[in-house]
Protein backbone atom coordinates (compact mmCIF):
# COMPACT_ATOMS: atom_id res chain seq x y z
CA UNK A 1 0.00 0.00 0.00
CA UNK A 2 1.36 3.50 -1.15
CA UNK A 3 0.06 7.12 0.29
CA UNK A 4 0.19 10.32 -1.38
CA UNK A 5 -0.47 13.37 0.14
CA UNK A 6 -2.54 15.70 -2.04
CA UNK A 7 -2.77 19.77 -1.68
CA UNK A 8 -6.86 20.43 -2.72
CA UNK A 9 -7.19 24.30 -2.93
CA UNK A 10 -10.73 24.99 -3.21
CA UNK A 11 -13.41 27.89 -2.84
CA UNK A 12 -13.82 29.10 0.55
CA UNK A 13 -17.57 27.97 0.42
CA UNK A 14 -19.97 26.05 2.62
CA UNK A 15 -20.35 22.16 1.87
CA UNK A 16 -16.98 21.73 -0.23
CA UNK A 17 -15.19 19.67 2.42
CA UNK A 18 -18.07 17.00 2.39
CA UNK A 19 -18.36 17.00 -1.32
CA UNK A 20 -14.47 16.21 -1.16
CA UNK A 21 -14.15 13.60 1.28
CA UNK A 22 -17.71 12.15 -0.19
CA UNK A 23 -16.12 11.33 -3.35
CA UNK A 24 -13.10 9.85 -1.56
CA UNK A 25 -15.73 7.13 0.15
CA UNK A 26 -17.12 6.69 -3.19
CA UNK A 27 -14.52 5.50 -4.77
CA UNK A 28 -13.52 3.66 -1.68
CA UNK A 29 -10.30 5.39 -0.86
CA UNK A 30 -8.93 5.46 3.08
CA UNK A 31 -8.44 8.79 3.88
CA UNK A 32 -5.31 8.48 5.89
CA UNK A 33 -5.42 11.60 7.46
CA UNK A 34 -7.35 15.02 6.38
CA UNK A 35 -6.68 19.01 6.90
CA UNK A 36 -8.23 21.90 5.99
CA UNK A 37 -7.81 25.92 7.11
CA UNK A 38 -7.91 29.11 5.28
CA UNK A 39 -4.74 30.23 2.56
CA UNK A 40 -2.98 33.37 2.04
CA UNK A 41 -6.56 34.50 -0.05
CA UNK A 42 -9.52 34.55 1.93
CA UNK A 43 -11.23 33.23 -1.05
CA UNK A 44 -9.70 29.98 -0.92
CA UNK A 45 -8.83 27.22 1.18
CA UNK A 46 -6.62 24.02 1.24
CA UNK A 47 -7.10 20.55 1.44
CA UNK A 48 -4.40 18.61 2.70
CA UNK A 49 -5.36 14.82 2.50
CA UNK A 50 -3.33 11.96 2.54
CA UNK A 51 -4.96 9.13 1.04
CA UNK A 52 -3.75 4.83 0.88
CA UNK A 53 -3.79 3.92 -2.23
CA UNK A 54 -3.60 -0.36 -2.76
CA UNK A 55 -4.44 -1.09 -6.46
CA UNK A 56 -6.22 1.31 -7.87
CA UNK A 57 -4.77 4.26 -9.54
CA UNK A 58 -5.10 7.32 -7.81
CA UNK A 59 -5.90 9.16 -10.85
CA UNK A 60 -9.16 7.84 -11.47
CA UNK A 61 -9.97 10.18 -7.76
CA UNK A 62 -7.87 13.23 -9.17
CA UNK A 63 -9.80 13.48 -12.72
CA UNK A 64 -13.20 13.02 -10.20
CA UNK A 65 -12.09 15.68 -7.96
CA UNK A 66 -11.09 17.84 -10.86
CA UNK A 67 -15.14 18.00 -11.76
CA UNK A 68 -16.39 19.23 -8.58
CA UNK A 69 -17.17 23.09 -9.27
CA UNK A 70 -15.47 24.48 -6.03
CA UNK A 71 -12.04 22.46 -6.59
CA UNK A 72 -9.74 24.91 -8.19
CA UNK A 73 -6.13 23.20 -8.09
CA UNK A 74 -5.20 19.37 -7.24
CA UNK A 75 -1.20 19.11 -6.55
CA UNK A 76 0.30 15.46 -5.41
CA UNK A 77 3.31 16.89 -3.37
CA UNK A 78 5.98 14.31 -3.54
CA UNK A 79 7.92 13.87 0.08
CA UNK A 80 11.12 14.60 -1.45
CA UNK A 81 10.11 17.87 -2.79
CA UNK A 82 7.54 19.28 -0.13
CA UNK A 83 7.93 19.86 3.87
CA UNK A 84 5.55 17.37 5.52
CA UNK A 85 4.47 17.75 9.17
CA UNK A 86 2.33 17.03 11.93
CA UNK A 87 1.02 18.28 15.10
CA UNK A 88 0.84 15.97 18.43
CA UNK A 89 -0.52 16.60 21.68
CA UNK A 90 0.24 14.00 24.27
CA UNK A 91 -1.07 13.74 27.79
CA UNK A 92 1.49 11.37 30.09
CA UNK A 93 1.73 10.55 33.47
CA UNK A 94 4.57 12.56 34.89
CA UNK A 95 4.96 12.21 39.22
CA UNK A 96 7.63 13.46 41.27
CA UNK A 97 9.36 10.73 40.46
CA UNK A 98 9.15 10.46 36.69
CA UNK A 99 8.94 14.18 36.00
CA UNK A 100 12.54 14.38 35.13
CA UNK A 101 12.58 11.41 33.17
CA UNK A 102 9.11 13.05 31.04
CA UNK A 103 11.72 16.63 30.47
CA UNK A 104 14.69 14.85 29.00
CA UNK A 105 12.75 12.74 26.70
CA UNK A 106 10.84 16.03 25.98
CA UNK A 107 14.12 18.00 25.35
CA UNK A 108 15.88 14.99 22.84
CA UNK A 109 13.32 15.55 20.92
CA UNK A 110 12.68 19.10 20.75
CA UNK A 111 9.48 18.92 22.08
CA UNK A 112 7.29 21.81 24.39
CA UNK A 113 5.58 21.11 27.61
CA UNK A 114 2.24 23.04 27.54
CA UNK A 115 0.45 22.21 30.49
CA UNK A 116 1.25 20.76 33.82
CA UNK A 117 -0.29 19.51 37.01
CA UNK A 118 0.87 17.51 40.00
CA UNK A 119 -0.05 14.26 38.24
CA UNK A 120 0.53 14.85 34.42
CA UNK A 121 2.02 17.06 31.65
CA UNK A 122 0.95 18.09 28.03
CA UNK A 123 3.23 17.76 25.69
CA UNK A 124 3.70 19.53 21.74
CA UNK A 125 5.31 18.49 19.50
CA UNK A 126 5.72 18.74 15.65
CA UNK A 127 7.58 16.76 12.76
CA UNK A 128 7.42 13.74 10.49
CA UNK A 129 5.48 10.79 11.33
CA UNK A 130 8.26 9.27 11.90
CA UNK A 131 9.70 11.45 14.54
CA UNK A 132 6.57 11.58 16.48
CA UNK A 133 6.00 7.50 16.69
CA UNK A 134 9.18 8.14 18.11
CA UNK A 135 8.37 10.53 20.72
CA UNK A 136 5.41 8.28 21.67
CA UNK A 137 7.65 5.48 22.05
CA UNK A 138 9.64 6.96 24.10
CA UNK A 139 6.86 8.16 26.32
CA UNK A 140 5.12 4.98 26.29
CA UNK A 141 7.19 3.51 29.71
CA UNK A 142 6.01 6.54 31.59
CA UNK A 143 1.97 6.27 30.77
CA UNK A 144 0.31 7.62 27.83
CA UNK A 145 -2.91 8.87 28.78
CA UNK A 146 -4.14 10.47 25.96
CA UNK A 147 -3.05 11.37 22.10
CA UNK A 148 -4.05 14.51 19.62
CA UNK A 149 -2.89 14.52 16.45
CA UNK A 150 -3.56 16.84 13.25
CA UNK A 151 -3.32 15.62 9.95
CA UNK A 152 -0.34 15.54 7.58
CA UNK A 153 0.18 19.34 6.64
CA UNK A 154 2.21 20.19 3.32
CA UNK A 155 3.67 23.00 1.34
CA UNK A 156 6.25 22.30 -1.61
CA UNK A 157 9.94 23.78 -1.61
CA UNK A 158 10.96 26.52 -3.33
CA UNK A 159 9.12 30.05 -4.37
CA UNK A 160 6.34 28.51 -6.47
CA UNK A 161 3.29 29.21 -4.67
CA UNK A 162 0.23 27.15 -5.85
CA UNK A 163 -2.13 29.45 -4.84
CA UNK A 164 -1.53 32.61 -6.94
CA UNK A 165 -2.73 31.18 -9.95
CA UNK A 166 -5.24 29.84 -8.26
CA UNK A 167 -6.73 33.20 -6.83
CA UNK A 168 -6.66 34.41 -10.27
CA UNK A 169 -8.91 31.78 -11.76
CA UNK A 170 -11.16 32.50 -8.54
CA UNK A 171 -11.20 35.53 -9.19
CA UNK A 172 -11.98 35.71 -13.27
CA UNK A 173 -15.35 33.26 -12.42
Amino acid sequence: MSRHTLSVLVENKPGVLTRVSALFARRAFNIHSLAVGPTEHEEISRITVVVDVEDRPLEHVTKQLNKLVNVIKIVELDPETSVQRELLLVKVRADATTRAGVLEVVELFRAHVVDVVPDTVVIEATGTAAKLSALLGALEPFGVREIVKSGTLAVGRGTRSITDRALERVRSA
